[in-house]
């Protein structure tokens, strides 16, 4: 999947380097630094995570350079016998918005999800996010959901959760 001066491709274990830069590109333009760069993952883990068959990263590249890209989690579901695709993250640099980078994205996000047979792909949008809301509405059917987030006690090690 590609545009005229970009493409898409899945990252898998050796793409280290680039998922460094794809999180670097979630911290600019989230403006989430405590997030995406206060406690970096060491390779090892990194490595382990992107060969999970359940994690999708998706890398939209210029030359070398990472200006756009997205996470998906496949979920298998338990109800019948069929699985769902999250998309955890989606992010476009600023100077590369409104040139299909994310519409390409979700393309290539499609295709996978069809080659697992999955039902379907979800997204949350926050309230205030027109072009995300706009582009998921252009894309999809609009579900008014709450999302909660339940807090954790701090002493656990997310290192050693690979």
């Amino acid at each position: 999947m590609s545009g005229s001066d970009y493409t898409v491709r899945r990252l898998g274990a050796d793409d280290l380097a680039t998922m460094r830069a794809l999180n670097a590109l979630f911290r600019d333009v989230f403006d989430d630094a405590e997030n995406y760069a206060s406690a970096p993952p060491p390779d090892t883990y990194l490595q382990a995570w992107l060969a999970k068959p359940h994690v999708i990263a998706l890398a939209a590249l210029s030359d070398e350079a990472v200006v756009g890209g997205l996470v998906a989690y496949v979920l298998d579901k338990f109800e019948q016998a069929r699985s769902e695709i999250y998309i955890y993250d989606l992010a476009v640099a600023d100077v590369w918005r409104r040139r299909g980078v994310a519409t390409a994205l979700i393309a290539a996000l499609g295709e996978i999800a069809a080659a697992r047979d999955a039902w379907v792909i979800y997204v949350q949008a926050d309230y205030g996010d027109d072009p995300a809301v706009a582009l998921y509405t252009k894309l999809g059917a609009r579900e008014d959901v709450m999302h909660f987030d339940i807090a954790m006690p701090k002493s656990r090690d997310p290192a050693k959760e690979v």
